[in-house]
């Protein structure tokens, strides 16, 4: 059903300038059998604003000084986040049993640096944190946990930390007994996990605002690539090559390769996942 794409209408030459402001702004690309789902998702926010047209919208977000709120609005429209506790887990199990202790034997005295850079509604980050803290390594060594997304619809919720039943598709039940409480029909994070993640909203491209996120020793970004072109793809990962120590490990989502985006990064089984090491 295409109710507003169809009313508003959305003439190629316009979703052609939209899609390319898109991807500049966010490094989201729309293929061109793809126009009527950005009509879709973009019509309501177009209407909301009072537009009669996909072009008049394409001239405000461009050219407006005011712009700024409507493109976080825009990000949300765009992405539908879909996560959940404990997803992925052989990558997580990979950093708990085998990256971590590594780094302690080596350099124990060094604050591990750790990063969920596409976390949408925490779930990865706090997963992350609760598996550590089921380890032990807080009580052993420094860690910092940092969580961003470029939506703060999602960061808002993240620092929130109440989660429905949906979240818990993949959860121990004596983990999530353990580390949340009920609030009705929600559960909130316990507050001991929850302080150990650091929230913020960040978008990818605005290398200025990740500048200190990327020198992280791991970096966790997965399924956010399959939105972007290759071309922000490969930026995003050389940025990240450019400034993570070495070694250094990124992990992206199983259905996701760089292999034929860069080679900076050696592809790696560890412990039976897949990693991008530098």
């Amino acid at each position: 059903m295409r109710f507003y794409s169809e009313t508003l209408g959305l003439p190629d030459s316009a979703f052609t300038l939209l899609r390319e402001l898109i991807k500049e702004k966010t490094g989201i690309f729309y293929e061109d059998g793809k126009k009527d789902i950005l009509g879709d998702k973009l019509s309501p926010l177009v209407l909301e604003k009072g537009f009669s047209s996909f072009l008049d919208y394409y001239y405000y977000l461009k050219y407006d000084a005011d712009s700024d709120n409507e493109w976080e609005r825009v990000f949300d429209a765009l992405t539908v986040p879909e996560t959940y506790f404990w997803r992925e887990m052989d990558q997580i199990k990979v950093l708990v049993n085998i990256i971590v202790p590594h780094h302690y034997e080596k350099r124990k005295d060094e604050t591990l640096k750790i990063w969920s850079a596409a976390c949408a509604t925490g779930e990865e980050p706090l997963t992350i944190a609760m598996e550590l803290n089921e380890a032990g390594w807080f009580d052993k060594m420094s860690i910092d946990i940092n969580a961003t997304d470029a939506s703060r619809r999602s960061i808002e919720k993240a620092r929130e930390g109440l989660y429905r039943e949906r979240s818990f598709r993949n959860a121990p039940i004596a983990l999530k007994e353990k580390y949340f409480t009920q609030k009705g029909n929600m559960f909130k994070i316990s507050e001991n996990i929850h302080r150990l993640v650091k929230f913020s909203v960040a978008n990818l491209l605005e290398t200025h605002r990740i500048y200190d996120l990327a020198a992280s020793h791991v970096i966790f970004c997965r399924n956010v690539f399959i939105y972007f072109s290759e071309n922000v793809i490969r930026k995003i990962v050389n940025f990240f090559h450019e400034r993570m120590p070495s070694p250094g490990y990124l992990f992206v989502g199983a259905a996701e390769s760089l292999l034929k985006i860069t080679d900076n990064f050696q592809l790696r089984e560890i412990g039976g996942a897949f990693c991008y090491v530098k």
